[in-house]
Parts: structure tokens; C-alpha cells; sequence
């Protein structure tokens, strides 16, 4: 027997907008994404909300549910008290397009300043091998599905004035991607302190919170490359030893 449930959807542009009400009918086992099709399908036909695959592996539908980064087709309406009512609006850190579609082309453009993968030449025999603990140790970083909400919940990307000093925690973990592969041949740790900020980053592990994907991007990618560039640049040992012997060039 189906119950009502009343959903609260931001309506409008960049230039302004307003929270508005609709009574939606809800089943046993509904999600966030499924009131936003019943809105769209009785209501409000011209709501705009991205969305593709339904299963959490495409990350077009994120938006913020109840104040909280999440996918709305993963949201499920049991997570919330019996007639509460479920607010959604669009990803804060990126403009607003419509309603809930956000602009975030801003992403796009980060991942267009990072080396791609740059493999050394072949070997005689055509193949290139890796050990299975190397294959793990980036595998993690490649089920990012880019919902991009971990870019909404940084802080740093928050604040518009400082959004052009860090590239976020998505691409932090794609530069970590890159330099752990044992195959890659480019140096990126001076790019990931002079442009990729990884210095504004300060750990408070809001991006990792909200991963669907439940990567450890703070633990297992974040930090180990701000290590890297605090050995590099900053660590006493390591600055004489490069300079007297030409050591640690790449970390």
C-alpha cells in the first residue's frame, strides 16, 4: 500500500531560484531519484535533473539530498524518519544550470592540466609486467565513477575564491593514480605543489565520507602525495642529498 511523502525541490537559474513543495505517492523500496520522476512525470515536467544508468555507476545524478552530498539514485527514502521531508538542491560548489543540473565542466578542465599516463617503451619482448601488489595498490583509485561528490563537499573548492589554487580531491587521486603506477614515467610532484594545490588541502577526510565508490581518498591517495612533496621540497635530508649527489629526483 503505497504512502505520500513530500519532497522539496530547488527551482530555478544562477540568477535566482525558490524551494518548492510536491506530494509524491511512495512503495517499499523507493529512492530519492524515483520522487524526482514521479515530480517530473505529474508536477513539473520541466524539472531538470541529470540522470543516467539508475545503479550508482554512472554519477550523473548527485545532488544534495537533506544538506549532504549523495547519488540520488542510491538515496534510499526508508533512510529517513517516516514523514520527514526530503529536501534536494544542487551541488553548491558548482553554477547552476537549472534547477538541479549543475555546470560542473570546472572538472574537466583540472583533469585537462594533469600528465596523461606516459609508459616507457616497450621491452624487446612487447609486454610490460607489474607485480600484482602494484596492480592493487591504483586499482582502488579507478572505480571513481567522477558524481564529483567529493569536489561539492571540499571546502577549499567551496570557497570560489580559492578554487582555482586546487584541483580537488577527484583529480589528487588521479594524480596518485598516476605516480604510484610502476609503469609511468612522468614526474608530477612538482606540478602537484606549484598547480595542483595540494598544500590548501588540511585533511578533515570530507571527501572520503561521501565517496559511493568508498575510495580511502584521503588516506591512501591525498596523503601519501602530500608526503611525497614534503619529501621532496621540504625534508632537510633529502634537499642535501639531492643537491650534493643529484639524489631523489623522483619520489
Amino acid at each position: 500500500m503505497s504512502r505520500q511523502r513530500t519532497l522539496r525541490v530547488w527551482r530555478g537559474d544562477g540568477s535566482s531560484g525558490q524551494f518548492e513543495e510536491y506530494t509524491c505517492d511512495v512503495d517499499e523500496g523507493m529512492v530519492v531519484l524515483d520522487l524526482i520522476h514521479q515530480v517530473q512525470k505529474h508536477h513539473a515536467p520541466d524539472l531538470a535533473c541529470r540522470w543516467n544508468c539508475k545503479a550508482g555507476k554512472c554519477g550523473s545524478c548527485s545532488m544534495e539530498i537533506n544538506g549532504k552530498p549523495k547519488l540520488s539514485c542510491m538515496t534510499r527514502l526508508s533512510d529517513y524518519e517516516e514523514g520527514a521531508v526530503i529536501q534536494v538542491q544542487p551541488l553548491k560548489t558548482f553554477p547552476i544550470i537549472k534547477d538541479l543540473a549543475t555546470d560542473v565542466s570546472w572538472n574537466f578542465r583540472q583533469n585537462e592540466r594533469i600528465t596523461p599516463f606516459t609508459p616507457p617503451q616497450l621491452p624487446e619482448d612487447g609486454d610490460y609486467r607489474m607485480q600484482q601488489v602494484d596492480v592493487d595498490r591504483v586499482q582502488e583509485f579507478r572505480k571513481c565513477i567522477e558524481c564529483f561528490l567529493c569536489q561539492d563537499t571540499c571546502h577549499i573548492l567551496r570557497d570560489h575564491e580559492k578554487k582555482e589554487g586546487f584541483v580537488g580531491p577527484r583529480f589528487m587521486i588521479r594524480v596518485a593514480q598516476l605516480e604510484m603506477h610502476p609503469l609511468d614515467t612522468v614526474d608530477r610532484i612538482p606540478a602537484t605543489r606549484d598547480e595542483y594545490g595540494s598544500g590548501m588541502c588540511n585533511i578533515t577526510r570530507c571527501c572520503t565520507e561521501v565517496c559511493p565508490e568508498h575510495i580511502n581518498i584521503t588516506d591512501n591517495g591525498i596523503i601519501p602525495m602530500k608526503e611525497r612533496v614534503v619529501d621532496r621540497f621540504y625534508d632537510p635530508v633529502t634537499i642535501v642529498l639531492r643537491r650534493v649527489f643529484g639524489w631523489g629526483k623522483r619520489a
